[in-house]
Formats: structure tokens, sequence, C-alpha cells
């Protein structure tokens, strides 16, 4: 297996650098789960903030860029590679402390979705 660096645009994704990707779909292997709300794409610390809406009562999730599949311009989707009780049962997003450059709040997330790609997760 191929480790995939979690806080990263895979190079095969389709992302481009600078695209602007809020608004998009996103759908997990199993369905859509919401639109992007947010996205950096700062390196080692991408990510996106999606809008779950009434899937899981209006929740925001934070998803690595890592989970990013694969991105359709054409029809303004981003599909991820994790299913919706994966996202379901991630870290919960905190919009009022939320800093990917923190090393707790980034922890929580690189434990959760690193064994996924071949790692064994963040160690504090």
């Amino acid at each position: 297996m191929t480790r995939i660096e979690i806080w990263e645009f895979r190079t095969t994704s389709g992302f481009a650098s600078g695209a602007d990707l809020v608004g998009f779909r996103v759908e997990a292997v199993d369905g859509h789960i919401g639109k992007v709300d947010r996205l950096s794409a700062e390196v080692g610390s991408a990510y996106l903030v999606v809008d779950t809406g009434p899937w899981i009562f209006g929740r925001h999730v934070l998803l690595p860029a890592g989970t990013v599949d694969r991105v359709d311009t054409e029809e303004r989707k981003v599909f991820v590679d994790r299913t919706k009780d994966e996202i379901k049962a991630g870290p919960e997003f905190d919009p009022d402390t939320h800093d990917a450059a923190d090393r707790d709040y980034r922890g929580r997330y690189d434990t959760y979705y690193t064994p996924f790609y071949g790692g064994i997760g963040h160690r504090a």
C-alpha cells in the first residue's frame, strides 16, 4: 500500500493549485455528504471543511486533503475515499478553536485518518 500524506492533495486527484472548490458537492464512496464550505490548500496543512446539511444535523466536518480521491471540475464534485460512517465517526470540527497547524487539534485528525492510509497516526 502506498502511504498517503493526509494533509496534502494527491497528485492524481486532479486538484489544481489555486482552484476554488467552495460550493462543490462532496461525495463519499457511499453517497453525497454535503458541500465544500471552506478550503485550505496550504502546503502540508491542506483540508476541506464540508457543510453536511441535514445529513448529520448541519454539522461541519473537516476532511484532510489526502481523503480527496478526485476532483471533477466540470461536475463541480469532490470525491473522497471514505464512507459516510467513517466521516461521521471522525473528530468533531470546532469552528471556534480550529487551527490545522495546531499540533493538538491536528493530532486528533492524524490519529483518526492516518491509519486508513498506511501510517500509524500521530504520537503526541
